[in-house]
C-alpha cells in the first residue's frame, strides 16, 4: 500500500506533468518524483518536449546518485521500448530504483509492459495510486489514442443570456481581461487550434498564444473552410486551410470532421482547442466528437444578437446534450464552466 510520502509525490509529479501540456504530442504528459530510501523527496522530472528525455531519465538526472534503494513514483507506467529515447523501466532498473509507483497504465501496445519487465527484474511495483486525478491531467493524450482522434476541447464566451455577440456583431469585449487572460493559458495547453471561416471572416483573429514570459510555443492552427472562403489578407492565412475538396465532404458538402480529425491524429495532435463560431460548434457536437466545454460567462445581457451556439441537430427538449459540470471557477468578473456531455 502507498505511503502517505508516496500520495504526496504523486500530486506533485501530476502537477509537473502538467508542465508538459501543449508541447509532448504525440506523446503523453508524464511527472516523475525521486524518493531515498527514507522518503525524502531527491529529484523531480517531467517531460517537456516530444523527442526529448522523459520524465522518469530527467529525474533520475536530478536525483543524481540518490537512487539505489530508492523510489520512482510516475503518473504514466514506464515505457518499454527504444524509441527517440530509451526505455524508461531499463533506466529505472540501471539506476538501481528498488520500487516503482504507478498512477496509470501506458494503454498504447508499443509502449506498455514496464510495469512487467520491472516486477521480473525484482522491483516492487505498485498501481493504481492517485489513478484518477492523473488520468484527468492526461485526459487529452489517453482519450486520442484510445479514439483514434484528438480530444476537442470546445471553448467559447458567452453573456448570461448566451449571445456570443451584440445585434450589429460587435464582440470584444465580452469577458474581461483576466478571462481572456486564462483563454491564452488554454491555449498554451493545446497541440492544435481550430476555428471555423465565419469567425475568420467575422474576427480576423491571430490564434495565437500572448503570455508574459511565454515560451514561444505556438499551437498549430486550423481554419475549417468548406469552400475556400478565407481571404488572402486573414491573419491567419499561414494556417491549415481545410476545404472540402481536400479533406473530404459530409453529405451537406461541408468538411468531414471525422475525416478531418483523423488527419489531425495523423500528423500528432492529440489535445485540441475548437474556438468557434457557433456553426462549426454545432456541427462538432452533432458529430459527437466534442469532448470537453469550457465556457466563459460573463455577467452581462445583450438580449439580441447571435448565439454561442448553432445547430448541433437539437431540435426538442427530448434531444437536449446534457452535461456533467467538472469545474466552477470565478476568473475576474466572469464564470468559467467546464463540463463534459454525459454520453463521454
Amino acid at each position: 500500500m502507498a505511503s502517505q510520502a508516496e500520495h504526496e509525490a504523486m500530486r506533485r509529479a501530476i502537477t509537473l506533468a502538467a508542465r508538459g501540456l501543449g508541447r509532448t504530442s504525440p506523446n503523453p504528459v508524464v511527472g516523475c518524483v525521486i524518493l531515498d530510501p527514507t522518503g525524502a523527496v531527491v529529484g523531480e522530472g517531467w517531460h517537456a518536449r516530444a523527442g526529448g528525455p522523459h520524465a522518469e531519465v530527467e529525474a533520475l538526472r536530478d536525483a543524481g546518485s540518490d537512487t539505489r534503494g530508492g523510489t520512482a513514483v510516475v503518473t504514466l507506467e514506464p515505457c518499454n521500448h527504444t524509441g527517440r529515447t530509451g526505455a524508461c523501466a531499463q533506466a529505472l532498473l540501471d539506476a538501481g530504483i528498488a520500487r516503482v509507483v504507478i498512477a496509470v497504465p501506458d494503454p498504447t501496445p508499443l509502449a506498455t509492459g514496464g510495469a512487467a519487465t520491472l516486477r521480473a527484474a525484482g522491483v516492487d511495483v505498485e498501481d493504481g495510486v492517485l489513478t484518477r486525478e492523473a488520468a484527468d491531467g492526461n485526459a487529452g493524450w489517453l482519450h486520442s489514442v484510445r479514439a483514434g482522434r484528438p480530444y476537442v476541447i470546445w471553448k467559447f464566451a458567452a453573456t448570461l443570456d448566451g449571445r456570443s455577440a451584440a445585434a450589429d456583431g460587435s464582440s470584444r469585449w465580452i469577458t474581461g481581461a483576466e478571462a481572456r487572460a486564462d483563454v491564452h493559458r488554454l491555449r498554451d495547453s493545446v497541440d492544435t487550434i481550430m476555428v471555423g471561416v465565419g469567425t475568420v471572416l467575422a474576427d480576423d483573429p491571430e490564434l495565437t498564444v500572448r503570455l508574459p514570459e511565454h515560451d514561444g510555443h505556438q499551437p498549430f492552427r486550423v481554419v475549417v473552410d468548406s469552400h475556400g472562403r478565407t481571404p488572402a489578407s486573414a491573419r491567419v492565412r499561414d494556417a491549415w486551410i481545410a476545404t472540402a475538396a481536400e479533406v473530404g465532404a459530409s453529405p451537406d458538402g461541408r468538411v468531414d470532421l471525422h475525416k478531418l480529425l483523423a488527419a489531425l491524429y495523423a500528423r500528432g495532435t492529440r489535445r485540441m482547442l475548437l474556438e468557434g463560431g457557433p456553426t462549426l460548434a454545432g456541427a462538432a457536437l452533432q458529430a459527437g466528437v466534442v469532448d470537453q466545454i469550457v465556457a466563459y460567462v460573463a455577467p452581462a445581457l445583450l438580449g439580441a444578437g447571435p448565439a454561442a451556439l448553432a445547430g448541433a441537430g437539437i431540435n426538442t427538449i427530448d434531444q437536449a446534450l446534457r452535461l456533467t459540470v467538472t469545474d466552477v471557477t470565478v476568473v475576474g468578473a466572469d464564470v468559467r464552466i467546464t463540463a463534459t456531455p454525459k454520453e463521454a
